[in-house]
């Protein structure tokens, strides 16, 4: 994994970025993954005006990059902001658990095995918004992180269809780290905005709150936890009744069904800890991360984050085969 740290301003730290990459002849859009075509540049152009209404210094960001780079910011743009949006390659499995002991989110990242070593933990503290600790396959965009005030969030991803221009997946996750600090807060914000992309976001706060948000630019639903019970699960699919019809599924999701069943299975039939959520994301209960790496694909990180504790487990790799190791490095507010 790539460790980087971000401060100043947006545009400023993504031409930090930008620069050290070139001036180590590391050139982003070089890299066979940086898609760039007309559809896309297309599509992009419409949701520009959204990020200007809604989340401008994320653009600034991204033209600091650019700059950085001293390559296209239309193409950067075009790279970004139509990600989540096209391609179904990301898979991942997110759980949360709360009650009077513990608050707890974990995350596999399903990915490529391929790009193993580009995949980012970022931490971040810019200018007028909530510093956090995210992790990303991407750039700029983040995929599960936990901020300065104890918001824990991770998303997965879900096939793509009824897109529409608007903020993708890893926009939003990013956002409500920089600008959340409770479970209401974030549901507001996604209730609030144009949603390009398929995804759930699962959700946790200092509060104990917990829920996954199943949301596209159709429709926006927000599950918690059933009354007898404490913990919330998901995948790479859609389980809420009103968002079932816009599954894909004639797709490898890479035993999206299965994980999600163990997870619930694991989380209902055994008494909530942490160490059930290590054991549960290193496969202990049942398939979560058992992959064959010969074909390309595997369980590239795994995080659990503490909230009530104000820590951060990570494993680098598959966590069925590496240890989770403490974060020490990030400071909370809370």
């Amino acid at each position: 994994m790539y460790h980087g740290r971000f401060k100043g301003s947006h545009y400023d730290c993504g031409f930090r970025w930008g620069t050290l990459l070139r001036k180590n002849n590391k050139f982003i859009a070089n890299h066979h993954t940086f898609v760039v075509s007309e559809e896309r540049k297309e599509f992009a152009k419409q949701c520009v005006p959204i990020y200007e209404k809604y989340y401008p210094e994320i653009l600034d960001e991204i033209k600091g990059i650019a700059d950085g780079q001293q390559t296209s910011y239309e193409d950067m743009l075009t790279f970004l902001l139509s990600m989540y949006c096209f391609e179904f390659n990301n898979k991942c499995t997110c759980m949360a658990i709360s009650d009077k002991n513990q608050i707890i989110l974990g995350r596999n990242s399903d990915f490529l095995v391929e790009l193993e070593k580009l995949y980012m933990n970022c931490l971040y503290n810019l200018d007028n918004c909530y510093s956090f600790n995210g992790n990303t396959t991407a750039f700029v965009e983040m995929e599960d992180g936990i901020n300065e005030y104890g918001l824990a969030i991770g998303m997965t991803f879900i096939y793509p269809q009824n897109i529409m221009p608007g903020i993708n997946a890893g926009m939003i996750v990013r956002y409500i780290l920089e600008r959340c600090q409770t479970l209401q807060e974030a549901i507001q914000f996604i209730k609030s905005v144009p949603i390009a992309s398929n995804q759930t976001i699962t959700i946790a706060d200092t509060l104990g709150n917990i829920a996954i948000v199943e949301c596209n630019s159709q429709n926006v639903v927000v599950i918690y936890p059933l009354d007898n019970e404490s913990f919330v699960a998901t995948a790479n699919n859609f389980n809420s009744l009103p968002m079932k019809k816009y599954n894909e599924h004639n797709i490898d999701d890479w035993n999206s069904s299965l994980r999600n069943q163990i997870a619930h299975q694991s989380l209902k039939n055994n008494d909530l800890s942490m160490e059930l959520i290590f054991n549960i994301l290193s496969g202990k209960h049942g398939f979560m991360c058992q992959y064959d790496r010969r074909k390309g694909a595997d369980t590239v990180w795994s995080v659990v984050y503490d909230v009530k504790n104000k820590k951060i487990y990570r494993v680098e790799g598959n966590p069925s085969r590496k240890p989770y190791k403490e974060d020490l490095r990030f400071k909370f507010s809370y």
